[in-house]
């Protein structure tokens, strides 16, 4: 049964339509990946579906009791409240009911739980309460934390929760992994292919999508193409396909030239041509004047600098806290010229600061850094900082100039942004009104002007198509300086470093051979003596990756049995008190005794998320 379908949806934004009379269906259970070009209307698409865009023309079908959720692309500038409130907006009226009932019992403000108190009965706000503080729980989200102190990925989690808490029916994705951790992303990876729900997704990160996608459909030139299997059966038919298409215009090209040719001939010609013919030919005309030719690849080009010193950086001992945490403690390294090298960790462990550190932005709390002689640093910058939103694309290139000296020859500015996927009209759009992609793109064409032979890349992935992910790769893989590169991508990593450093916790960094899979053969065992960092977040989830066939101890396991028992318990004894709560004259009563049951309400909320993690977590080592 299809979830929700469209038909002859079209969509456009000035230019060529974006969506041209598209029909499109997603059936119950399915795990639908949608692919295309920076800027071919994949998120438009999520948007139509979601209710959030209104098409030019078309209709689309959808059962009203089906519920729709989107996670939408970009993470909120400046963002106010904190993680309950977040997440409870994604139940409605309903859930900012509960979230207001919520702070005023942290208030402390009587009047204002008394006025909330009828609209909390009747929308059954104390069961949103605990739906919405299980979800929390397992996605290790702390409820009163304020957005504005949390870190990209988590920030990122946050609007995962409210995307999931109304369990809708139809989950859309918009680059769900971005600004999300490795493990993160492997727990998001064993969700969804659990969740009972459908899914339709966007997403750069193509061991994410091989994992997950049962079909592939293919946003290109304004037209929906459904390709069925897996991505590399995607891949194979796909090229088929564009081969195809080549020898199709080849010989529609050919019978124009030929037919444009005869039109022309002599006056006898003309006074004997067939006008049949000639309608043909106008027909032709139109067809090659309609046509929309496939998009290239980005023809980015990476240019070395002189060759720098043999050691690039050398650092001894480092030591590094901010506010009490460790960041760093006795790190060493020696990074040669030409080396490649990725850095892996958590969300907010510290990589960027690493970064700083080894290129003197930051001062160690002990410990030497020594940078190499002859280096030409280029930084790439996830936060995109060095953009200025209210200038041109051409301008935060070339300042103004008409023209770029590249490899030491005069390159105008339109046709070097051309390069990189940007048309003369696109190159005169104000940044602000980019895509995360095209902004990832032109982040790159200001990087890859000038030369360098030590390239810093703070997650360059986040937002790129796939195409010109993979002709990223060829450039670093090719790159003759060195590279430090931050990245969650696990295929990305794999194919263009050489080494990595990896954080595991308390402030230890260690250094392996090879990539992302290479440091999972690598990494000491848990329980392994020289595992300094075996408690560490990273290592904890990526075991579960590996599991390895293992029996709880008898204390362990009894545990585990008897914690269903004591949830169910626990739930129990919160809808008592609840049930006390809601009663018209329980705020008569003395202060204190109010004041004592929803303290008591309170521990046992705790008590029940404590149970739920505890849970959670030996059912994990099981």
């Amino acid at each position: 049964m299809a979830v929700i379908s469209i038909r002859g949806i079209s969509v456009s934004y000035g230019g060529p339509l974006l969506l041209d009379d598209i029909e499109f269906s997603i059936e119950q259970g399915e795990r639908v990946c949608l692919v295309g070009h920076n800027g071919a209307g994949k998120s438009t698409l999520l948007k139509l579906l979601s209710g959030a865009l209104k098409p030019d023309a078309g209709e689309i079908k959808c059962p009203q009791e089906v519920q729709i959720s989107r996670l939408e692309q970009e993470v909120p500038r400046n963002p106010t409240g904190d993680v309950f409130s977040a997440v409870a907006e994604g139940l409605g009226p309903a859930g900012n009911v509960a979230a207001a009932y919520r702070m005023a019992v942290n208030n402390n403000d009587m009047p204002e739980m008394e006025r909330l108190q009828e609209e909390i009965n009747s929308c059954d706000g104390w069961a949103l309460e605990g739906q919405i503080n299980t979800l929390l729980s397992r996605l290790s989200l702390d409820a009163d934390s304020a957005l504005s102190t949390l870190s990209g990925g988590l920030q990122r989690r946050v609007l995962l929760a409210r995307a999931l808490v109304n369990e809708p029916d139809l989950l859309l994705l918009d680059e769900p992994t971005n600004h999300l951790e490795v493990q993160a992303i492997e727990w998001l990876e064993t969700f969804l292919l659990n969740f009972k729900a459908t899914v339709l997704f966007i997403t750069h990160d193509r061991s994410f999508l091989k994992k997950l996608a049962t079909r592939i459909v293919e946003i290109d030139r304004g037209k929906l193409t459904s390709w069925p299997g897996d991505y590399d059966t995607y891949l194979v038919n796909k090229e088929k396909a564009l081969e195809e298409e080549d020898r199709h215009q080849a010989l529609f090209d050919k019978k124009l030239a030929q037919e444009e040719t005869w039109i022309r001939q002599g006056v006898k010609a003309r006074r004997t041509r067939n006008e049949g013919r000639v309608r043909r030919l106008q027909q032709l005309r139109k067809e090659h004047q309609a046509r929309r030719n496939k998009i290239g690849q980005a023809k980015m080009q990476l240019h070395s600098d002189a060759i720098s010193g043999k050691v690039v950086l050398f650092a001894e001992q480092l030591n590094y806290q901010v506010g009490g945490k460790v960041i760093l403690k006795d790190f060493s390294t020696t990074i040669v010229r030409g080396d490649k090298i990725g850095i892996i960790g958590p969300n907010g462990v510290g990589k960027t600061t690493l970064i700083k550190l080894l290129t003197g932005q930051l001062q160690p709390d002990s410990g030497e850094v020594e940078l190499g002689t002859k280096l030409t640093i280029a930084y790439f910058d996830q936060l995109r900082g060095q953009l200025k939103d209210d200038k041109t694309v051409r301008e935060n290139i070339a300042d103004g100039n008409d023209t770029l000296s590249i490899n030491g020859r005069d390159q105008h500015v339109i046709s070097y942004l051309n390069d990189f996927l940007f048309t003369p009209d696109r190159a005169n759009t104000p940044v602000k009104a980019l895509s995360g992609g095209e902004r990832n793109r032109l982040l790159l064409a200001r990087l890859f002007s000038k030369p360098s032979n030590f390239l810093i890349m703070d997650e360059p992935t986040n937002d790129l198509d796939i195409e010109t992910l993979e002709k990223l790769e060829e450039l670093l893989a090719d790159y003759k300086g060195t590279l430090l590169l931050i990245s969650h991508d696990r295929e990305f990593i794999d194919n263009v470093v050489s080494s990595t450093l990896v954080f595991e916790g308390d402030g230890v960094v260690n250094d392996y051979v090879g990539g992302y899979q290479d440091w999972l053969r690598q990494r000491p065992d848990i329980g392994s003596g020289s595992a300094k960092s075996s408690s560490s977040a990273v290592n904890k989830t990526l075991e579960k990756q590996v599991p390895k066939a293992q029996k709880l101890s008898y204390k362990k396991q009894r545990e585990l049995d008897q914690l269903p028992g004591k949830v169910e318990t626990l739930e129990a004894e919160i809808a008592a008190i609840q049930e006390q709560m809601s009663q018209s004259d329980f705020f008569k009563q003395d202060k204190s005794l109010i004041s004592e049951t929803q303290q008591k309400s309170d521990e046992l909320e705790k008590s029940l998320e404590q149970a739920y993690a505890r849970w959670e977590a030996l059912e994990d080592e099981q």
